[in-house]
């Protein structure tokens, strides 16, 4: 995610208010927000979910409606999504 810079702020008092709520939402296994290091308000969020479904009940449950409405606001550039499938971990 690409926000304005005078945004980040914002954003990131947005996610901090309700990253709680997303890691305790059912399914989500855990969450995580990374920056890019070399560009400041460039933005990751990663999830990992027990299974589709649950990815998608979140997507259409009124907390994401709430947070997507408010964090579109702060957008530079049109956001990118992608759901993957783990192929090799090693810890």
């Amino acid at each position: 995610m690409t926000f304005q810079k005078e945004k980040i702020a914002d954003f990131l008092q947005l996610f901090e208010s309700n990253k709680q709520k997303i890691r305790n939402f059912k399914g989500c296994l855990y969450l995580r927000l990374m920056q890019d290091l070399h560009t400041e308000n460039v933005f990751f969020t990663y999830s990992h979910w027990e299974n589709e479904n649950d990815l998608e009940n979140y997507r259409k449950s009124e907390l994401f409606q709430g947070v997507w409405a408010n964090t579109k606001l702060y957008f530079l550039e049109k956001p990118e999504a992608w759901s993957v499938k783990e192929i090799v971990c090693l810890d």
